[in-house]
């Protein structure tokens, strides 16, 4: 059996955000499907996802964000903020 290394117990949740990285990049669309203190799981049609970003919540609530793994158009992220 697989063992769960999470550090803190994730949410289900459908909300959509923002990613964004680097100066001059717009930021784009995507879908948060769960969420936990320690990162979130995203669905984003990205052909790049860069090893650093930022997801935008809303205008007043945005995360540094580091590339954990990806399968396809999901990917996790961590909470690096």
């Amino acid at each position: 059996m697989l063992a769960n290394r999470r550090k803190s117990e994730r949410r289900l949740c459908r909300r959509i955000a923002k990613i964004h990285w680097g100066t001059g990049s717009l930021p784009r669309d995507c879908t948060i499907t769960d969420i936990s203190d320690g990162g979130v799981k995203v669905v984003a049609e990205l052909l790049e996802i860069p090893q650093h970003f930022n997801i935008i919540f809303s205008p007043d609530n945005s995360r540094k964000c580091r590339l954990a793994w990806r399968i396809g158009c999901e990917f996790g992220a961590e909470f690096i903020d």
